[in-house]
């Protein structure tokens, strides 16, 4: 058996949510220490080209697909413009997904709150994959790399559509890993905590989560800060090369030991009042 390394040299990734946050830090990483070419794709224009600009100027080949993950036929022509363009798929990364944005009682959520929740966090995933199955099975070899989140492992108070979308992320990978394990194809999955991704922002926006509460929560965190985006990138660059072949329908949490370590969901400190005899 050869060397096995991390090199992605004449591969192809697609980035689902490649514009911002860290699907762009997980696209920029495997262009630029993989070797990868990138095609990055989510809703808005400017922010995909903008990564892609970024990938060219390292090196490598870059295509920027306007996609909403929530339509299969959007899906669909995302994957042949891909074929069609860079000539093949070696690794799909389905990054795109909406933060939890409705925390309140399950009895207030309203039917479009839940669907729009699940479709962006879930649905499109399984669309992303059922959309590349049938060329990954008929080379024999592919790679998948899922995004979840700590919510899909533990759940959170009024958090439901967006925790129950996560957790069908981690079982859909479970399900396709089993299914594709006899056809060379590795499907695993990251489960992120904080991070700070106000970088990784378009510069005319204003950052989503001012810069000190992303401070705030990261001291609580057991390594005492937020994720660095570019960490994630490395993780999925070893789960997208050769050297994690023997690894699929895993979850592989990075959150600072937040969950290890029976730490509270960001935004909540446990607290008890002590009382003397």
């Amino acid at each position: 058996m050869g060397s096995r390394n991390r090199n992605l040299m004449g591969k192809v990734a697609i980035i689902t949510g490649g514009g911002t946050g860290l699907g762009k830090a997980i696209a920029l990483v495997l262009a630029r220490a993989g070797g990868a070419d990138v095609v990055v794709a989510g809703r808005r224009v400017e922010p995909l080209e903008q990564t892609a600009k970024e990938a060219r100027a390292i090196g490598q080949r870059a295509l920027a697909v306007p996609t909403d993950v929530t339509d299969s036929q959007q899906v669909n022509r995302m994957i042949e413009r891909t074929l069609s363009e860079m000539g093949k798929i070696d690794i799909l990364i389905n990054s795109a997904g909406i933060p939890s944005s409705h925390l309140e009682p399950i009895e207030d959520i309203t039917d479009e709150e839940w669907h729009r929740s699940i479709s962006a966090n879930l649905t499109g995933t399984f669309f992303c994959c059922r959309a590349v199955a049938r060329h990954f099975l008929a080379q024999k070899s592919g790679k998948v790399i899922n995004i979840s989140a700590g919510g899909g492992l533990r759940g959170g108070r009024d958090n439901y559509a967006y925790c129950a979308a996560k957790a069908g992320v981690i079982s859909l990978t479970c399900s396709l890993a089993w299914s594709w394990a006899r056809d060379n194809i590795q499907v695993n999955n990251i489960a992120p905590g904080w991070f700070d991704v106000s970088s990784l922002q378009p510069q005319t926006e204003p950052p989503k989560i001012p810069a000190n509460v992303v401070q705030e929560r990261g001291a609580r965190i057991p390594v005492g800060r937020a994720g660095i985006p570019q960490e994630i990138g490395f993780l999925a660059l070893f789960l997208a090369s050769d050297a994690s072949d023997y690894i699929t329908g895993q979850t592989f949490i990075m959150d600072g030991g937040s969950l290890g370590a029976a730490h509270a969901p960001a935004g909540y400190v446990p607290a008890i009042t002590l009382k003397e005899d």
